[in-house]
């Protein structure tokens, strides 16, 4: 391991804003048995007490990278607490690095594998969830596919009822597959796009006037006619406003962004797309650029 890398995690067990359980924390070994099973966090359903002293919202980002969009939206609405996500510490440390220096009150990170995500939150304790930029896991399991039905079922137990997960993505292949499980699960869905900045937002089916498309333009008028921001949950400017560096990166090339916001209040278990999905299709369509867009460090 690199002098940097080592100076950063020294400099990462300084920062309040960013949490980083050991294993040993949220990982008991099941009776009888080698195997191991999740537990509760001592943070889970605390958050707003010991992290940020207030009952404000609490948003997440999960997989933030160095946490460049979960500050930018902290800055945006400072009303609301958000929590960036990531097992990557060298990547955390930039983002914890700023929101202590700027004594941003309204910024956490918290270090640990997504699988484990539940382990942190309580029922109710999370208003919305940014999944920006995943990696689509074209040919790894579909479970691990941070919109699929598993995970889904993980952040229904912490969503607050109505919650919103918003998918923000360059992968036309995450996008669809998403929109299939939404679609095959009855979901509502409220905005969507396969190319956001080249032919706006199209108002989901919880909305008056769903026929209407949204101007594409980076600020959306409050004054607009119909669509998405009638929704008081759903700031539809962010959506253009905030970018990653990656994000950026793809528009100079003219790749296109694609944007679906959703909430998965839903009773029973979530069923898998199956056959609404063309796999083979969207694999095709997805292109060779994946292999640039999706590298392991990619995350701006």
């Amino acid at each position: 391991m690199g002098h940097g890398k080592l100076k950063k995690f020294a400099e990462n067990a300084t920062f309040r804003c960013l949490l980083q359980p050991d294993a040993s924390q949220v990982l008991d070994k099941v009776p009888g048995s080698k195997e191991l099973r999740l537990r509760d966090h001592a943070i889970k359903g605390n958050w707003g007490r010991e992290m940020f002293g207030n009952d404000h919202p609490i948003v997440l980002e999960l997989g933030c990278g160095k946490g460049d969009y979960t500050i930018a939206l902290a800055l945006r609405h400072p009303e609301i607490n958000y929590i960036g996500v990531d097992i990557k510490g060298a990547r955390l440390w930039k983002g914890a690095k700023y929101a202590t220096e700027q004594a941003l009150p309204n910024v956490a990170f918290l270090r640990t594998r997504i699988e484990f995500i539940d382990a942190f939150f309580g029922p109710g304790e999370v208003a919305e969830i940014w999944l920006t930029f995943s990696d689509p896991q074209l040919r790894g399991s579909e479970n691990a596919r941070l919109s699929s039905p598993l995970f889904l079922e993980r952040y229904r137990r912490f969503l607050k009822p109505g919650g919103i997960v918003h998918l923000k993505t360059d992968s036309r292949y995450l996008y669809e597959y998403t929109f299939s499980v939404v679609k095959v699960n009855g979901l509502q869905v409220l905005a969507y796009g396969s190319d956001i900045y080249h032919e706006g937002l199209q108002a989901g089916n919880s909305l008056p006037d769903s026929s209407d498309v949204m101007n594409s333009s980076p600020v959306i008028s409050s004054e607009a006619e119909g669509g998405v921001e009638k929704s008081p949950a759903l700031d539809v400017a962010v959506v253009f406003e905030v970018q990653t560096f990656y994000e950026k990166m793809f528009l100079e090339m003219g790749l296109p962004i694609t944007y679906l916001a959703f909430c998965i209040d839903h009773e029973g278990p979530y069923a898998f797309p199956g056959e609404a999905f063309d796999h083979d299709y969207w694999l095709e369509a997805e292109g060779p650029r994946r292999s640039f867009s999706h590298q392991p460090n990619k995350k701006g």
